[in-house]
């Protein structure tokens, strides 16, 4: 009996029209392409927008307390120029860390949807919590932030005051992080604070 080829050959004629790119796949792999590029800009726009100044002081709750507080501060005016703005402590440079706060960040919005700290009254009640969730978060992440601009390799040890040489190579020897000493270096500390680390 003949052998029957027909469902072999069948089958090199589907594999042949696979491999065989055909315009509307060229054409939907394109735009994709044009699709993700657009989306991905996007989204990296909307991250580093979110990463201003003006965005941080957008809203009455943060430019009427803590931005008003942060202008009095070395962090604002100093000698050199040097100015470091709300991202620069709050918001992680490398890119997963970063995403991660914003999207932690989207939940502090619903503070302000619902009016948990609208008013300075408000925000005051809550500032201890505010700063605790804060320096909790300093601590568990070694103050990364504050190295990226401070680090105990790069301080001009004799250059500082003796007490700060001191608290230094003890904080440098005992494995403490910037938010263990300086609490309240750029924003008023709450009246709750009892603080013996200082």
């Amino acid at each position: 009996m003949p052998e029957d080829n027909s469902g072999g050959s069948r089958t090199r004629q589907v594999l042949a029209a696979v491999r065989k790119p055909t315009f509307l796949t060229l054409a939907l792999l394109v735009i994709g392409a044009i699709a993700g590029v657009v989306f991905w800009g996007g989204f990296n726009t909307a991250l580093e927008a979110t990463n201003s100044l003006a965005f941080c002081t957008s809203c009455h709750e943060m430019r009427d307390t803590v931005f008003q507080e942060y202008k009095t501060t070395i962090h604002f005016q100093n000698r050199t120029g040097v100015r470091a703005i709300c991202p620069d402590c709050h918001v992680p440079r490398d890119w997963t860390h970063m995403v991660l706060r914003k999207i932690k960040a989207s939940g502090e919005v619903w503070g302000k949807i619902t009016g948990a700290i609208d008013t300075k009254e408000k925000f005051e009640a809550r500032r201890m919590a505010l700063a605790q969730n804060e320096w909790n978060t300093m601590k568990a992440t070694d103050s990364r932030e504050c190295r990226n601009c401070h680090s105990f390799a790069a301080m001009a040890q004799a250059k500082q005051r003796p007490a700060a040489q001191r608290n230094h190579a003890e904080a440098q020897k005992e494995g403490k992080t910037c938010i263990d000493c300086h609490k309240g270096i750029a924003h008023l500390l709450p009246k709750e604070y009892q603080g013996d680390d200082e």
